[in-house]
């Protein structure tokens, strides 16, 4: 049955674990909105306004290199807060074009009501397992989401988050390839 399983020539769609990340993203979206729906916030809105309390001052661009979102968008997601009076933006003392964020009252007072919810979101997502099977599930997704890091649009750079210029990023080699060069005699890596 086509329902039960989309196929073409040997790829499975819902066996795929781009399709399965995405489905559970959607899953992980719909519960959060759910659980979240009176402070009325979106996940990308809650993660700015929880790193802005957490690093009061940031601007914009390490705003979105510690969430790992790309600049169009946390532009979008800023001014959604500041028109919710959530945070406030004030010029930079060394550079008046920089706009630091600060969290105002209101916005603490909305992530200390949101974040049980918050967590109440995590623990339904997570519900469905075992709990020894939640501790490794939770382990390889840190491990995907790291290895896999600058592949991202806009890849998580929490050390950046007080640089304004952009820096290119560098391509994470794997232990296994790293090893192989340490072994590799420096009179054959300089034949090659």
């Amino acid at each position: 049955m086509l329902w039960n399983r989309v196929m073409t020539e040997k790829f499975e769609l819902y066996g795929a674990p781009g399709h399965l990340i995405r489905r559970l993203q959607q899953i992980a979206v719909a519960l959060f909105m759910a659980e979240t729906r009176r402070f009325d916030i979106t996940p990308v809105q809650y993660a700015a306004l929880f790193s802005i309390r957490a690093k009061p001052g940031l601007d914009q661009t390490a705003l979105a290199n510690v969430i790992a979102i790309d600049r169009s968008t946390i532009a979008n997601v800023v001014e959604r807060l500041e028109a919710k009076k959530l945070i406030t933006r004030k010029a930079g003392a060394s550079d008046r074009r920089t706009k630091r964020l600060y969290i105002t009252p209101a916005g603490r007072k909305l992530l200390a009501g949101v974040i049980p919810a918050v967590q109440s979101t995590q623990d339904m997502i997570l519900a469905p397992l075992k709990p020894g099977q939640r501790l490794a599930f939770m382990r390889m997704l840190k491990q995907l989401v790291q290895l896999n890091n600058e592949h991202s649009r806009a890849p998580l750079r929490p050390k950046e988050a007080r640089q304004r210029r952009y820096r290119p990023a560098r391509l994470e080699v794997g232990r296994a390839a790293r090893a192989a060069v340490r072994l590799r005699p420096s009179a054959n890596v300089l034949a090659d």
